[in-house]
């Protein structure tokens, strides 16, 4: 049976997901359309531009995570690139918002569609739609990340069979494809593929609905700016709080404690 707790949410609280959902298969779809038929250069393109960085999140090992998306704070990735001036020295001689709209568009128009149709029936919630990838042996060091505005949640679109989880305190949860997590972030977790496979979710960003909604934009526009400053290829998402401190270790470590005490 599944739990619920304060980190771990039950989606059916947040039923703005439930479109996402329904056309999971059309939405895992385009990425695969998309990963088989883009060029080498649409591939980079995607990769460079349109799926976000970060400089804070250690991996152990080689192996990667693979990121890239929509929606960011709220806006198209196009609209999101020129709002910033976010500049792109590799490609200074496109026009990078331009491309970004034109391979949104033609790659993943359902995608699109069913984000713009919830977000006009629920006042703009999702915050940041993209496709995270975990490559083969992924091992993602204890992090956090710092988003007191908003909750994950991760569409399960490709999840092979196998050891592909996300430990969160005390819980090892697995992704479904198909189905909807939803994590609280700001509690220290570290997530791993130890297969063979690469497994793919839509991350979907939303603003926690028990705060009001003043308050949670101020505090993304807010976050935003410092990530901006820090790192423009971040697109808002990742930043230098999401590192872990000393008490999201003892934290981490006081809950796996008190489970053995338990079991003890």
């Amino acid at each position: 049976m599944t739990t619920f707790n304060e980190y771990h949410l039950d989606p059916k609280q947040f039923p703005f997901l439930d479109k996402l959902q329904e056309n999971w298969q059309a939405i895992r779809d385009e990425f695969t359309y998309f990963n088989s038929n883009a060029s080498e250069s649409e591939l980079q393109f995607v990769f460079d531009v349109m799926g976000p960085k970060n400089k804070t999140i250690k991996t152990k090992g080689n192996s990667k995570y693979k990121a890239f998306g929509v929606l960011f704070q709220g806006m198209p990735i196009e609209k999101y690139i020129q709002f910033h001036q976010i500049e792109y020295p590799q490609y200074e001689s496109e026009d990078v918002s331009a491309k970004a709209q034109e391979l949104r568009a033609r790659y993943f128009p359902k995608l699109t569609q069913v984000v713009e149709e919830t977000n006009l029936d629920n006042d703009n919630v999702i915050r940041n739609v993209y496709f995270g990838t975990f490559m083969p042996g992924l091992d993602v060091k204890l992090h956090v990340n710092y988003n007191p505005h908003m909750n994950r949640g991760y569409l399960g679109l490709i999840v092979p069979p196998g050891d592909i989880a996300m430990k969160i305190c005390h819980d090892k949860l697995y992704w479904h494809e198909g189905e909807f997590m939803v994590l609280d972030h700001s509690y220290p977790h570290c997530p791993h593929n130890y297969t063979d496979y690469e497994r793919t979710v839509l991350v979907v960003d939303f603003f926690k609905t028990d705060k009001p909604r003043e308050e949670v934009i101020k505090i993304e526009q807010e976050l935003v700016s410092d990530r901006l400053q820090e790192n423009p290829y971040s697109l808002g998402i990742f930043g230098k709080n999401d590192k872990a401190k000393e008490e999201d270790f003892i934290t981490y470590g006081l809950s796996h404690q008190l489970e053995w005490d338990k079991a003890m």
